[in-house]
């Protein structure tokens, strides 16, 4: 057993939520019962992802997706009256990390991805939101935009949309996990020959196309399935806690 306290300062010591300019609350976003023994991760605060939690008699859900999102409604009713009421009804805690998780070096979704797909990492380029949201780096072997779209499907179990938006071999790939589909103009300015992201707007394809650069929708549930799960498997480690994590299906 961990003090909740304790296990939360753990995790903004490791994840700096004050470095980001996100779009919800990073750390505690449910209070609970104060002594954690169990710790449920998944992408997604869903009720789903809940029911598991309740079922499996977790003290803490810790998510990359939670709640409080910035211009959503305020007023507690409907389905987050019933996510809420779960949490609060069973003692559960809720820890959120979003833009600090994508970005962790180790632990990060865009590092988990990486590896994943056995990327060579090179960097990173900086943008408006933080340090370390898009990665840059190459293929562990040759290969054009059709053979990259097959990798991904063969590593993330999730058949990608593709714009190909040239021929030529893929030297350099910027990614970035999630809902990260406007980042591809500054991939674009760093020398990508070809970007991943979780989604695709209609704006991306013309984007890609005139731009020269391939753009890959691998998922945004797919392509961060990872970090969330490493650092439930990091906290597990470091406190001799347990640890589930639970892949709720979602084809976005």
């Amino acid at each position: 057993m961990i003090a909740r306290d304790r296990l939360v300062k753990m995790c903004d010591e490791l994840l700096y939520p004050d470095r980001f300019k996100d779009y919800t609350v990073n750390g505690l976003q449910v209070a609970g019962r104060s002594r954690i023994g169990r710790i449920m991760t998944g992408v997604t605060a869903c009720q789903a992802l809940l029911d598991e939690a309740v079922c499996w008699k977790a003290d803490l859900v810790l998510v990359h997706h939670g709640y409080f999102w910035k211009n959503e409604p305020v007023t507690i009713t409907g389905m987050k009256r019933r996510r809420l009421a779960t949490l609060l009804g069973n003692d559960i805690n809720l820890l959120a990390y979003h833009l600090p998780l994508d970005a962790h070096q180790v632990l990060g979704n865009n590092a988990r991805l990486a590896a994943e797909l056995d990327f060579e990492v090179q960097g990173c380029a900086d943008g408006e939101l933080g340090t370390g949201l898009l990665w840059l780096g190459a293929p562990s072997k040759a290969m054009d935009s059709v053979a990259l779209g097959a990798h991904l499907t063969q590593r993330l179990d999730r058949e990608p949309t593709m714009v190909l938006g040239h021929e030529r071999q893929i030297e350099r790939v910027a990614w970035c996990t999630g809902g990260a589909q406007d980042m591809i103009e500054l991939a674009f300015e760093a020398g990508a020959d070809a970007f991943i992201s979780g989604e695709i707007s209609e704006r991306t394809t013309h984007l890609a196309r005139e731009m020269g650069i391939s753009y890959f929708a691998a998922g945004h549930h797919a392509t961060e399935r990872y970090g969330i799960k490493a650092l439930g498997e990091w906290l597990a480690r470091e406190q001799d806690i347990e640890h589930r994590f639970v892949d709720i299906d979602n084809p976005a």
